[in-house]
């Protein structure tokens, strides 16, 4: 079993994922740690740790900044934390425990934060200078202090990415809209279904049918090719996200999560024309070992994390001609104004007939009453609208994020934040 978190200080070596040689004690004394590392996992980090531990990282490293985008129901920080180049020629974004009861992905987020900004190998150091790395280090801080999958408000953020309605997908809307991210890795965590539901790490890319095919292409690469076989040699099992299978052949027997919703952050970075990958790890603890100690379970899980994290880093540095080209082409194809739009299926369910629209309009019209009440929200997701007579506007489906338009305002879709009335061509 990998144990990548287990040293202070492992530099990641990003283009060969070959993790660096172990700092010395005297180099691991200096490096900040998290209250998770401290403990060596017996409890995860707590609010205040987290906040001292990011000081320290920022103060030590010339390559960590950190902003504020936001504050939670409950005013607690929403930070972005960038490692690397600020204008750099690509960018990839981790949301990390969106849930609240989901720890282990802000743990990885933490000290890969810390081994990224401190690390001197060169490989490294070179990514560094081309790429952003971008972390929302703890995407729900109420949840997280309460240890529930909800905001403080109930909201299931991950579950808002489209009406956006919670300070916390508000706050990731707006880092995606003026930071434009290549990819998206998502970290979450998952409760077991034995025997058919036990794999160590959980993996699955945009299905809604909405996203561009290039787009969809090299995320479900991400997933297939670099994350679950790097998780994989790690010394963990793998599975796709939501497909149950059978224990004795590994075929797949049920679909229990993973459909199309466009209002999930995976999907809604598809639609928005970049990258996206959710990842789960495996809460419970289903060895004799990490039943009878909890660190061993706790340190299974922030490990296949950051084999994941790893691994998407890895792909960012080998295949970033191919990603920009991939995001690039989407938002153009948008500008073009192309093609059908789906209202529901996925990319292993075809939709129904009336869930196809081959000749969307051109455009919707909002009343002055219906865009003030939406007109923060567009604004989030960077969508363009036009004025019109009385104080209406019309918003144009000829722009980047095409069809998310007709997701925003159809009457046909489910997860609209208004009716907006079509407008022929």
């Amino acid at each position: 079993m990998g144990r990548l978190a287990r040293s202070a200080v492992v530099p990641l070596a990003v283009c060969t994922l070959l993790v660096a040689p172990t700092a010395s004690a005297q180099e691991r004394a200096a490096a900040p740690t998290t209250g998770f590392e401290q403990t060596d996992g017996k409890r995860w980090t707590t609010p205040e740790e987290e906040t001292e531990f990011l000081q320290a990282v920022d103060e030590a490293s010339d390559a960590v900044s950190i902003e504020e985008v936001g504050r939670s129901t409950q005013d607690r920080p929403l930070r972005l934390v960038r490692v690397g180049a600020r204008s750099a020629r690509t960018t990839v974004l981790f949301t990390c425990s969106q849930h609240g009861d989901e720890p282990s992905g802000r743990e990885a987020c933490l000290s890969s934060i810390r081994d990224l900004g401190l690390a001197e190998d060169p490989q490294t150091r070179d990514f560094l200078r081309t790429t952003s790395v971008l972390f929302v280090p703890n995407a729900n801080p109420d949840g997280n202090v309460a240890n529930t999958r909800e905001n403080a408000d109930g909201v299931d953020i991950n579950r808002d990415h489209l009406a956006l309605k919670s300070p916390e997908a508000r706050a990731i809307a707006r880092v995606v809209r003026d930071e434009r991210p290549d990819v998206v890795h998502d970290l979450h965590e998952y409760g077991a279904k034995p025997p058919y539901y036990v794999k160590d790490f959980l993996a699955l890319w945009p299905r809604n049918l909405n996203t561009a095919e290039g787009v969809h292409g090299e995320s479900e690469r991400l997933s297939e090719e670099y994350v679950r076989p790097a998780v994989e040699d790690a010394g963990f099992s793998t599975g796709i996200y939501g497909i149950w299978t059978d224990p004795e052949t590994g075929e797949p027997i049920k679909q229990v999560a993973g459909d199309g919703q466009e209002r999930i952050l995976r999907n809604t970075i598809g639609v928005k024309n970049a990258l996206g990958l959710l990842v789960e790890t495996r809460v419970d603890p289903l060895t004799e070992e990490e039943q009878a100690d909890p660190a061993v379970n706790n340190h299974r899980r922030v490990d296949s994390q950051l084999a994941g994290v790893g691994a998407t880093l890895r792909m960012m540095s080998e295949r970033r001609g191919e990603i920009a080209t991939a995001t690039a082409q989407a938002r153009l194809a948008g500008l073009r104004d192309q093609g059908p739009i789906y209202f529901g299926g996925a990319d292993n369910e075809p939709p129904a007939p009336e869930q196809v629209d081959e000749n969307p309009p051109c455009g919707y019209r909002l009343t002055a009453d219906q865009f003030g009440e939406v007109r923060d929200e567009l604004d989030l997701h960077g969508v363009r609208s036009i004025p019109g007579p009385d104080g209406s506007r019309v918003v144009p489906m000829r722009q980047e994020a095409r069809s998310l338009v007709a997701l925003l305002l159809d009457s046909r879709a489910e997860f609209r934040i208004a009716d907006g009335e079509p407008l022929s061509c």
